[in-house]
């Protein structure tokens, strides 16, 4: 991966997206898993159910995450400064993510160049599912 420059990139510039295949019942669990987050409302269907959802959901964390490897797979994870997000929908089983960010500013923040990059991810039906901005440093 060649890290993006300072010099080289422009506001309205925009990431590589990130499309990932429909969320399934394996994704939720291997997710319980590395993550720790066992809250049976990810994985269990009849607590969901008891809960009012017709069946379980996607952690918002992991949708946290696939926002995270889109960054960082634009610049290294070392260069990341600050990732804030805004949880607006559930993640369904068999949504179909797509990750996309922009870069909206350019702007030197304690000594560093840096660039602010606005990040969402939609459904396939287009509709935001977290929104949110990540400070990257850039040489």
């Amino acid at each position: 991966m060649t890290a993006p420059n300072h010099d080289t990139v422009h506001v309205g510039d925009e990431l590589p997206p990130l499309q990932l295949p429909p969320v399934d019942r394996t994704t939720l669990a291997l997710f319980a898993g590395a993550s720790g987050d066992h809250n049976p409302i990810h994985i269990d269907i009849d607590f969901a159910r008891r809960a009012g959802m017709p069946d379980v959901f996607a952690q918002g964390m992991l949708g946290m995450a696939w926002l995270g490897r889109l960054l960082t797979q634009w610049a290294p994870q070392s260069q990341l400064r600050r990732f804030d997000v805004r949880f607006q929908g559930l993640t369904h089983l068999g949504h179909a993510v797509r990750c996309t960010g922009r870069v909206v500013e350019k702007l030197e923040r304690d000594g560093e160049r840096c660039v602010r990059v606005e990040v969402s991810s939609t459904n396939q039906h287009g509709q935001v599912r977290i929104a949110g901005e990540a400070l990257v440093a850039l040489a």
